[in-house]
C-alpha cells in the first residue's frame, strides 16, 4: 500500500513539475531605417504592402507576427533615429493598434465616418463602441538634425568644447513588459513623427524578448485597457488644447474588483513660443473615481545633457556673472560673461529634444466591478491660437492582473 501511495505522489509531483514550453529569446525587427516624411506621393494604403504609409508619409504601419510566451518573459523596445534632411525637433510616437479596435487608421474612410456625425470636439481621444485609441509603446522627441547635419562644417562652430563630436544617430530603449499581452500574435505597429519636410527621418525599431531560464515559470497574464490618447495622428484628430477648457474624462467598465492595477501615463506639453505650454511649468492632476492618484508638474531640466544629439539647434548668448579663478595665485574674481546656450538646452514640459519620454506608473487600489472614471486635468493649460500651437500630448492605459 505504501508503495502505491509513494508512486501516486511521485506521479502528481512529476505532473506539477512539467517544464513550461520554451521558445527562447527573440528579437523582432519592426522597421529598419524606414523613411518617415511628408510626401503625398508616398501615401500607400494597400494592405498587401509590407509597409503602409498614411497621412502623407508621416505615419508608417506594419503588420508583424510576434511570439506568444507560456514562460515568463520580458520585452523591451529599441529604436534608432537620424535625420534625412529635417533640421527640427518633432514629436514622435511608436504605437500599436489594439486588436479589440474595429476602427483604425487602415480603414481610413470608416475611421473618419466614425466621428463625422457625432458632436465630438476632439475625435479619436477616448474609446467609442467600435474604436479604441492607439496604445503608445514609446513616446520620443526627435533631435535637431542628428546625422544629416552632424558633419556640416558650418555647424562645427556651434559645437561646445565639452563635446568631442556630434552623434550620428540617437538610440532609445525602454522596458515595455507591461504590454506583453498586447505584443503577441498578429499586431499592427506604427510610427508617427510630426514631420513637415520631404527629407524627414530614417527610423528603426525592434522588440527584444527575453525568456525566463527557469524550467517552470508560467507567464503572468496582464490585461491592457486603453483609456485616452490625445496625440494627433491623422484626421479628423487634431491638436488637443481641451485641457484649457476643462477636464478630460472617460468612464470604463470592469468585470470584477481589482487589487493589482497600474495606470501608465505619458504626458508632454507643447507650444513653442516663450510663454507656451512647452516652456512653462503646468501641474497635471489625475483622479480615479474622484480620488487624486497623481498630482505633479512633469518637467525636464536636464536637456543640456542631450546637446551632442542636436547639431542644428539654434545658439544664443546669455549674460551671466561667473566666478573666475587664477590657478597660480588662487585668487578669484567675478566677471560678467556671455555664455552660449542652445535651444535644445532649455527645460521643457517633460521632454527634451533627442529624449524618450518615460511613462509615469501609478498604483491603483480602488478599481471596482462596474463603472470607473478617470479624469485628467491641467488647469493652467493654454488654448491653441494662431502661431501659438499650445497643446498637450497625453496618453494613458491601465494594466490589470
Amino acid at each position: 500500500m505504501n508503495r502505491i501511495i509513494i508512486f501516486a505522489l511521485a506521479v502528481i509531483i512529476s505532473a506539477c513539475s512539467v517544464k513550461d514550453q520554451s521558445i527562447g529569446d527573440k528579437s523582432i525587427v519592426i522597421f529598419n531605417e524606414e523613411a518617415v516624411n511628408f510626401n503625398p506621393a508616398e501615401n500607400c494604403t494597400n494592405l498587401d504592402e509590407k509597409i503602409i504609409k498614411v497621412d502623407n508619409g508621416r505615419i508608417i504601419l506594419k503588420k508583424v507576427q510576434l511570439p506568444k510566451y507560456s514562460k515568463q518573459a520580458t520585452v523591451s523596445v529599441q529604436t534608432e533615429i537620424k535625420s534625412a534632411g529635417d533640421p527640427w525637433d518633432k514629436t514622435g510616437s511608436l504605437f500599436l493598434i489594439p486588436q479589440s479596435s474595429d476602427i483604425n487608421f487602415l480603414l481610413d474612410s470608416d475611421f473618419k465616418a466614425q466621428f463625422e456625425n457625432q458632436n465630438i470636439e476632439f475625435p479619436g481621444v477616448v474609446p467609442t463602441e467600435n474604436y479604441k485609441p492607439s496604445i503608445e509603446i514609446l513616446r520620443f522627441m526627435t533631435p535637431f538634425g542628428i546625422g544629416y547635419y552632424s558633419n556640416d562644417p558650418k555647424l562645427m562652430k556651434r559645437k561646445p568644447v565639452y563635446i568631442p563630436h556630434w552623434e550620428e544617430k540617437v538610440v532609445w530603449e525602454q522596458d515595455v513588459t507591461q504590454l506583453i499581452s498586447e505584443l503577441e500574435g498578429e499586431v499592427w505597429i506604427g510610427a508617427f513623427i510630426d514631420v513637415w519636410t520631404q527629407g524627414g527621418y530614417e527610423f528603426s525599431a525592434k522588440l527584444n524578448y527575453t525568456e525566463s531560464k527557469a524550467e517552470v515559470d508560467p507567464i503572468t497574464k496582464t490585461q491592457v485597457i486603453p483609456l485616452v490618447n490625445t496625440v494627433r495622428y491623422i484626421e479628423p484628430e487634431k491638436l488637443y488644447d481641451g485641457f484649457s477648457r476643462g477636464n478630460l474624462e472617460y468612464t470604463f467598465e470592469l468585470p470584477a474588483n481589482y487589487k493589482s492595477a497600474q495606470l501608465h501615463y505619458i504626458t508632454t506639453g507643447h507650444g513653442g513660443h516663450s510663454g507656451g505650454d512647452e516652456f512653462v511649468k503646468k501641474e497635471n492632476i489625475i483622479t480615479v473615481n474622484n480620488e487624486i492618484v497623481y498630482s505633479d508638474i512633469p518637467w525636464r531640466d536636464d536637456c543640456a545633457s542631450f546637446r551632442r544629439f542636436n547639431p542644428h539647434s539654434g545658439v544664443w548668448t546669455e549674460k551671466r556673472t561667473a566666478v573666475m579663478g587664477n590657478l597660480k595665485t588662487g585668487d578669484t574674481k567675478e566677471l560678467e560673461i556671455d555664455e552660449f546656450i542652445a535651444s535644445s538646452d532649455y527645460s521643457r514640459s517633460n521632454w527634451c529634444p533627442g529624449s524618450q519620454v518615460e511613462p509615469f506608473v501609478i498604483e491603483l487600489n480602488n478599481l471596482k466591478k462596474g463603472e470607473n472614471t478617470i479624469s485628467i486635468s491641467i488647469p493652467q493649460a493654454q488654448q491653441e491660437k494662431e502661431n501659438e500651437l499650445n497643446h498637450w500630448n497625453v496618453s494613458a492605459y491601465i494594466t490589470l492582473q
